[in-house]
């Protein structure tokens, strides 16, 4: 006999269980690679062999967190499979931990925790898709941009203060140095024994410093006030060093507050430098515009 908080504990872990069903049923039916997709299906039916055995003990239906659902498969979509499966694998870290609470209901539990530890197991061998290989790419290509690109444009700022001339000469400035950058970076990876397409590592690195500039400029093209549109740059290094290093964080396993605050002291303090500078060149020079 379940007392009242060991059915909700339960009960939580039932919704789980049907929720990541629901999930990796999914997920096996968009994945490209059939080994990975079997895996994935696999999984799923196991995760309804556990939603069944733990409605045999609280003997009611559970719904699925739908919201959950939608979250992970559009994770999954946007992001990549990688990506999806890492949150998927945090989630399955937590529920065995949950799962530790309730051995006294029955010793399946047991036989639960050791498919979950199965399963994390199986999901990490799946992790091994193309962008996470040219992840360095485009690591390169973004800080780059972040460091150069929102220094420059604090400089441009305070020199020039003209919204639509600082928006040119940044854009100038930051699809020439995208083109650098990817040019370098495949005469990088050319000469590299790191099974690295060149021309593959060159796109990635190009692409990831001319979105950086488009984000960085745009303020420049849609508003007038000069120091407002160098507000929305500050804000938005901030955005795009956040969801950036999340992503990393997720899908390599790192320290997330550690390189936040890394890749943010670089470019904000490259960007209060050039900010000085910006002051000194234009009184030195007479700059007006």
């Amino acid at each position: 006999m379940l007392t009242d908080d060991l059915r909700q504990k339960v009960l939580q872990a039932q919704k789980n269980e049907i929720t990541e069903y629901i999930v990796y049923k999914k997920l096996a039916s968009v994945a490209k690679i059939k080994e990975h997709a079997d895996i994935l299906d696999k999984i799923s039916k196991e995760e309804l062999v556990h939603y069944e055995f733990f409605k045999s003990l609280t003997g009611q239906e559970a719904c699925p967190d739908k919201g959950k659902i939608f979250f992970h498969f559009f994770i999954a979509k946007v992001f990549g499979l990688n990506f999806g499966l890492k949150l998927m694998e945090n989630g399955e870290d937590l529920a065995q931990d949950a799962y530790a609470g309730l051995k006294l209901v029955s010793p399946e539990i047991e036989q639960v925790m050791g498919d979950e530890n199965r399963h994390e197991r199986e999901l990490i061998s799946l992790i091994d898709e193309e962008r996470l290989k040219y992840i360095s790419s485009m690591v390169l290509g973004l800080n780059d941009a972040l460091v150069e690109l929102s220094g420059a444009l604090v400089g441009f700022t305070l020199a020039l203060q003209n919204t639509r001339l600082v928006a040119i000469v940044g854009l100038i400035t930051g699809i020439a140095a995208a083109m650098s950058m990817a040019a370098s970076e495949y005469l990088s990876t050319k000469q590299e024994d790191t099974g690295k397409s060149p021309v593959k590592a060159c796109i990635y690195t190009g692409f990831t410093y001319i979105g950086t500039v488009i984000l960085l400029v745009l303020p420049y093209f849609l508003f007038k006030h000069i120091f407002a549109c160098l507000a929305l740059v500050v804000a938005c290094v901030l955005l795009i060093i956040f969801v950036f290093t999340f992503y990393m964080s997720v899908s390599k396993g790192l320290n997330f507050r550690k390189r936040f605050l890394e890749m943010a002291g670089i470019s904000l303090g490259i960007a209060g430098i050039n900010f000085i500078i910006g002051i000194i060149i234009r009184n030195v020079f007479g700059i007006q515009v």
